[in-house]
């Protein structure tokens, strides 16, 4: 007990001391103006850097990222089959795709699928 003990301790010690180590290394003692400018490829900016872009794409990559993790998901689904009651993993595995599909009816019917109108 006292060995895992010791070694948590040293691990520990250990790890604080090269996070401050690294702190100290890092700091920067001055900052350069092409470095703070808002493309850091020492060019003068000529427009500004908050340029608005299109709620469409915004939308779009919302749904998809909603999606993909729904799809993950899903994916072990068939693995578990093997493992749980049949009559439940069909009763959750048909809600679940049940409030996929409505969910995608329902982005479909009100348009939001389509890039342009």
């Amino acid at each position: 007990m006292s060995t895992i003990m010791t070694m948590s301790t040293m691990t520990i010690m250990i790890s604080t001391i090269v996070m401050m180590v690294a702190t100290l290394i890092s700091k920067k003692t001055h900052e350069e103006r092409e470095k703070s400018s808002p493309f850091e490829c020492g060019f003068d900016p000529k427009n500004s850097a908050r340029l608005p872009f299109s709620s469409r794409f915004f939308l779009i990559a919302v749904i998809f990222m909603i999606f993909d993790v729904e799809i993950a998901l899903l994916l072990p689904m068939p693995i578990t089959m093997t493992t749980s009651n049949m009559k439940s993993w069909m009763l959750i595995s048909s809600m679940f795709l049940l409030i996929l599909i409505i969910g995608l009816y329902h982005e479909w019917n009100q348009g939001s699928l389509e890039w342009s109108n």
